[in-house]
């Protein structure tokens, strides 16, 4: 398990990471040397007290594949990882390393009874709105936001791309209702948005 305090891995997308940490270093070692299974779990608020020790995690974490790595003269890594499941942390294994195993259970997300198109075209025209108050292209999300894909891989996607902050993120990665998470993604957006023009004057 690698703890962070402003990182969500969520399905469907990608990750960079930067490892410079020995125990996370070492982390990284195991994990290629074996299945390349890595989860991600954000830290509770708090945790700068005890960063050094065990603090305290949220209960949902995401997990997937490391899929690329470059092991650096300096024995850092640049790795890519691969979010594909959402994973409840129920325990942490007793182990003499130096870094943390967590027991997880897999969680499936769920289609929503009422029909999404609704928050699926809020969601759209938010992100929209984003890209053009930071000046972007507007094209730019098109392949995130294409049709031909499920609704919980939208609202994934969108989040990981747009959503800055984390305990949104968290929220929004706990929510297994995609319509649910739909419907949160597209009020963030909007929050975003009208942060945004706050801060140009709009």
């Amino acid at each position: 398990m690698f703890p962070l305090p402003d990182i969500t891995l969520f399905p469907h997308t990608f990750l960079p990471l930067h490892i410079f940490e020995a125990r996370y270093r070492a982390l990284v070692a195991d994990i290629l040397a074996r299945d390349r299974r890595l989860c991600i779990a954000q830290l509770e608020p708090g945790y700068e007290a005890t960063y050094a020790g065990k603090p305290a995690v949220r209960g949902v974490a995401g997990a997937g594949e490391v899929v690329k790595w470059e092991r650096l003269p300096s024995g850092r890594y640049n790795i890519l990882v691969k979010g594909d499941v959402r994973v409840r942390i129920e325990g942490e294994h007793p182990s003499d390393t130096l870094y943390r195993m967590a027991i997880g259970r897999r969680l499936e997300e769920f289609e929503s009874r009422d029909d999404v198109s609704a928050a699926r075209a809020r969601v759209a025209a938010g992100c929209r709105r984003v890209l053009a108050l930071l000046k972007r292209p507007s094209d730019l999300l098109d392949a995130t936001l294409a049709e031909d894909q499920s609704a919980g891989a939208v609202a994934d996607r969108v989040a990981a791309a747009v959503i800055p902050e984390p305990s949104t993120r968290q929220r929004l990665l706990e929510t297994l209702d995609v319509g649910a998470r739909l419907g949160l993604l597209a009020d963030a957006l909007d929050a975003l948005v009208n942060e945004l023009e706050r801060r140009s004057g709009a």
